[in-house]
């Protein structure tokens, strides 16, 4: 596409920016030169009928040449198909309060070639079930931006725009004290679904839900259920009382679950965030449950990015169980 300003991004640690750009030529070429370094990304961004497209980090070998690299970008549509390819939901045990703060891992899918868009600022480009009764609704580093997301009733509301490719949200919300059951409702459209349950007496029930193989991390079992629900399913949860012993919950941000190291850089807030063990736990048991034993199926990239990002939680996780120990 002609006359179209490509922009080069760098990304530190410390600081991240535009550093140069280029407009594409008749043939839609363009080229830019940067400095190699390993601790450095570097990525290409292009905007189009006014959203942004972003570039798969460049190689960032010093020993690296030229490089050739496509950047897609898409017209846009209000009726693009937007689809729920899957849904994990872990659910730690409560807090001291009673309080059980979820996690809620939704995929997306857009199998088209045009970008998903709002039809009005009052619109959605996406809308999904949430649990009634529960409360609240953050974002963790997902693919759109925390802004995007809202919570209308029992409905999560997205209006950042849907390019083609699937997309990650990693929606966080709770459960107030004293629930001991609660539904979660699957929507108009079927969905592989998983259900990961910390305690022993609780329980997950649903039409095509079965009981799979646990998980015991750091010492905490989380019992798992998985199948794939028929449109408007409901997922019945039963829940046991909160322990005596139940791990205090700290406000703070879900990290990145599964999501290519670049949006993580990119969209990284400066300052440290302190993720309770409960979340770590659950964000690990969810990487474990999209790769564990599909090695063989997994691109040795993303596999690679699997094993580094469940050590660095499990890093986290240690040094949160630590400060929680001191507190008490």
């Amino acid at each position: 596409m002609a006359g179209t300003r490509v922009v080069l991004h760098r990304v530190t640690p410390a600081a991240q920016g535009p550093v140069d750009s280029a407009v594409t030529a008749a043939d839609g070429r363009f080229r830019l030169a940067f400095t190699r370094d390993t601790a450095t990304l570097h990525l290409l961004s292009a905007r189009h009928h006014g959203i942004e497209y972003f570039s798969t980090p460049l190689d960032n070998r010093e020993s690296g040449g030229e490089e050739a690299v496509t950047l897609v970008v898409h017209d846009t549509s209000s009726r693009a198909p937007i689809s729920l390819s899957a849904r994990h939901v872990v659910i730690p045990r409560a807090g001291e309060d009673g309080t059980r703060e979820i996690l809620d891992l939704v995929l997306l899918r857009n199998s088209g070639v045009n970008t998903r868009v709002a039809p009005d600022s009052l619109g959605a480009s996406w809308a999904g079930p949430l649990p009634p009764g529960s409360e609240g609704l953050d974002l963790g580093e997902s693919d759109v931006s925390p802004d995007a997301v809202v919570r209308r009733g029992d409905s999560a509301i997205v209006s950042a725009p849907i390019s083609p490719g699937e997309k990650q949200l990693a929606l966080q919300y709770h459960l107030p004290p004293g629930r001991r059951e609660f539904e979660i409702p699957v929507g108009a459209e079927p969905v592989s679904m998983s259900v990961l349950l910390e305690e022993a007496g609780g329980t997950a029930s649903a039409p095509g839900l079965a009981r799979t193989d646990s998980q015991t991390i750091e010492g905490r079992s989380f019992q798992r259920w998985s199948g794939d629900l028929q449109p408007n399913a409901t997922v019945r949860v039963l829940l046991p009382g909160a322990g005596p012993n139940a791990a205090p919950i700290i406000a703070g941000m879900v990290s990145v679950l599964a999501l290519a190291l670049f949006v993580a850089a990119w969209r990284a807030l400066p300052g440290p965030r302190i993720a309770s063990s409960n979340r770590l736990i659950g964000e690990i048991a969810l990487l474990d449950t999209r790769h564990q034993g599909r090695e063989a199926d997994t691109p040795p990239e993303e596999w690679a990015h699997y094993v580094e990002r469940r050590g660095k939680l499990k890093a986290e996780l240690e040094a949160a169980l630590a400060r929680e120990s001191g507190r008490r």
